[in-house]
């Protein structure tokens, strides 16, 4: 039987076609290439090429990662949202620093964004909330998130009253239903390279934006 190792290292990376990218034109400002390589991602049907990986800075001081979808990203940052009682928002809170992660597989690019996170007013967040599915809106009403669960069809149980408090009022939030933006002062774009000569592409802030080429 062939051991794991040698299954891992057969199997196929760096499968992706990326597109053509001259990094001496790029604009002087991560978020007008993170839009061009955003909407790129979206025109060529990359399977969910909102899907980011977050990652905050527990108590203990260990990283913690999980996956959630962009809201927006604009000037000012990278927009996501969540419970400011669950996990990733208790370490926010206590560490207002994060990185997002994006990697569009299918076209070989990986977007690395880090800097300061700040919650945004009670009125966008509400506009948030509202905006999302009502079974979404109902589980974050049901604010269980990360919570052990001992009985899953407590689950269910939980969800339909909670549906049923939106259905009765359309307009209600979620008290800790907050909305984030990741204002960066780093922003890396990585392309692949077959032969391993990745194109690196760094935005560092200081006064302005400055652009570094990278080595692979």
């Amino acid at each position: 039987m062939t051991d794991l190792r040698t299954r891992l290292r057969a199997v196929p990376t760096l499968t992706g076609t990326p597109p053509q990218f001259d990094p001496a034109q790029a604009p002087a400002t991560p978020h007008e290439l993170f839009v061009d390589w955003l909407l790129t991602a979206v025109d060529q049907h990359v399977p969910e090429p909102l899907a980011a990986t977050v990652s905050t800075v527990r108590a203990d001081g260990r990283p913690n990662a999980r996956v959630l979808i962009l809201k927006d990203v604009t000037e000012a940052g990278w927009q996501f949202a969540s419970s400011a009682a669950s996990p990733k928002g208790t370490e926010l809170a206590a560490t207002p620093y994060a990185a997002l992660t994006f990697y569009w597989i299918p076209l070989g690019r990986q977007v690395r964004v880090l800097g300061r996170v700040e919650p945004a007013a009670p009125d966008d967040s509400a506009l948030d909330f509202l905006a999302r599915p009502i079974a979404a809106r109902a589980e974050s009403l049901a604010a269980r998130q990360s919570d052990v669960l001992n009985d899953p069809s407590e689950v269910s149980q939980t969800v339909a009253e909670q549906t049923e408090r939106l259905q009765a009022d359309p307009g209600l939030v979620a008290p800790n239903w907050t909305l984030y933006t990741l204002q960066p002062d780093e922003v890396e774009f990585w392309q692949a390279d077959p032969d391993r000569r990745h194109l690196r592409l760094r935005y560092r802030l200081t006064d302005n934006w400055t652009k570094e080429r990278l080595w692979p």
